[in-house]
């Protein structure tokens, strides 16, 4: 038995250059798929709600509901539509209910038109005729998906 060491036999030989060059492989991607940023969180405050609390209604508020069928209310009360100029009336008694008992200069009243989903464009129009015939140039829109009460 020959217990001396060969000269056949290197010591093994550990090449670190490819491991490297995977790890600046690896490193170059994580930078540029990273995004940093300064701040940790943002602040944002959520809004919130109190079902208990009765919706408030400005007093110079007119509120025309027009249905898919074409049938309209102003303040909850049925009108019959034969022409604009007919609804310019009713919207103008609809404004002096509102000046009732009250005394000073009062602001333009603000017409807000609740259309159904169905409602067609041209009864839209037909209140909005009637608001600048009656000389109300405040006019809003409130759409909602089921038929006006």
């Amino acid at each position: 038995m020959n217990f001396r060491k060969g000269k056949g036999r290197e010591e093994p030989e550990i090449n670190l250059i490819p491991f490297i060059d995977v790890l600046l492989v690896i490193l170059i991607f994580l930078m540029v798929t990273t995004t940093y940023s300064r701040f940790t969180e943002l602040q944002i405050t959520l809004p919130t709600a109190d079902a208990e609390k009765a919706q408030d209604t400005k007093p110079n508020q007119i509120n025309i509901g027009i249905d898919a069928q074409g049938r309209y209310k102003i303040n909850d009360q049925a009108v019959s539509f034969l022409d604009t100029a007919t609804l310019a009336d009713d919207l103008k008694k609809a404004a002096a209910v509102l000046d009732e008992g009250k005394t000073g200069v009062r602001p333009d009243p603000i017409v807000i038109i609740n259309a159904d989903r169905a409602t067609t464009h041209q009864s839209v129009i037909d209140v909005l005729e009637a608001a600048r015939i009656a000389g109300m140039a405040k006019v809003t829109f409130a759409a909602q998906a089921s038929s006006a009460k």
